[in-house]
């Protein structure tokens, strides 16, 4: 004998009509994938880094935009998942930015952008209209932002701090690279003057010989998968290999 129908069973039952329903829809609408294009020590770097690395990359100083080219790029994303990894595995919170500092270094880059002056980049409105026209927002270029002084401040403790350039360096830089530049010797800026620049400049060269090989340790101790095969490098590309040989950042420029 039919038992008479229950008002709950009926709003159960249409309850789960109704979701089974808005799951098929969302199964048949288009989805857009993000893919993975990289693994640097089972880390991921998907398209969408890429895009956002092409787009930021054009808020650093002009001097440190080498290669704005797509290989480039994740050369960049590879390199700075590397040293974020260690400096992580050092401490947990390296990564640690305060927010007075990471305010007063946007602040600092505010007023640096030529193109910032169009946008009154001093306010927050015009800071985002100007982002916008980079497909960026505010937002993401903070997270970015804060990111890269870290990266900037642990290759400043780990490997300028310790070295001590002498004034006989400085000397010999100054009469073996820096007079014969000039077409007379006279015409050269006098030493005392130009010091502080060289000491600067031998400096970074200094650093830069330690961090390559660091770097270079981390490479045959870790591992750079490479998966776009339109996205290596061409030295990978010869012996077929995954591995990706990262430009090495700069003190001072782009991470």
């Amino acid at each position: 004998m039919p038992t008479a129908s229950n008002p709950h069973r009926r709003i159960v039952a249409f309850a789960a009509f109704a979701l089974f329903c808005a799951i098929s829809a969302f199964a048949q609408a288009p989805q857009e994938l993000d893919s993975v294009i990289a693994v640097v020590n089972n880390q991921v770097i998907l398209a969408s880094d890429l895009d956002f690395e092409m787009h930021v990359f054009k808020l650093l100083p002009i001097g440190s935009r080498r290669d704005l080219t797509p290989a480039s790029s994740l050369e960049r994303l590879t390199t700075r998942a590397l040293i974020e990894q260690q400096i992580l595995q050092q401490d947990p919170h390296g990564m640690d930015v305060s927010p007075k500092d990471l305010n007063d270094s946007l602040d600092e880059l505010r007023q640096s952008l030529p193109a910032c002056k169009q946008h009154d980049c001093a306010t927050d409105a015009g800071w985002a209209s100007y982002l916008a026209t980079l497909g960026l927002t505010p937002e993401r270029v903070a997270g970015y932002w804060a990111r890269r002084m870290a990266v900037l401040r642990f290759i400043e403790l780990r490997f300028r701090s310790g070295i001590r350039i002498t004034p006989e360096e400085i000397a010999a830089y100054y009469k073996d690279t820096l007079v014969p530049k000039y077409a007379r010797p006279e015409d050269a800026p006098p030493l005392e003057k130009i010091s502080p620049r060289i000491q600067e400049v031998l400096l970074q060269q200094r650093v830069n010989l330690l961090l390559n090989d660091w770097l270079k340790s981390l490479q045959d101790q870790g591992q750079v998968e490479i998966l776009d095969p339109a996205l290596r490098k061409p030295d990978s590309e010869d012996d077929g290999s995954a591995q990706s040989s990262p430009t090495h950042p700069q003190p001072g420029g782009q991470p």
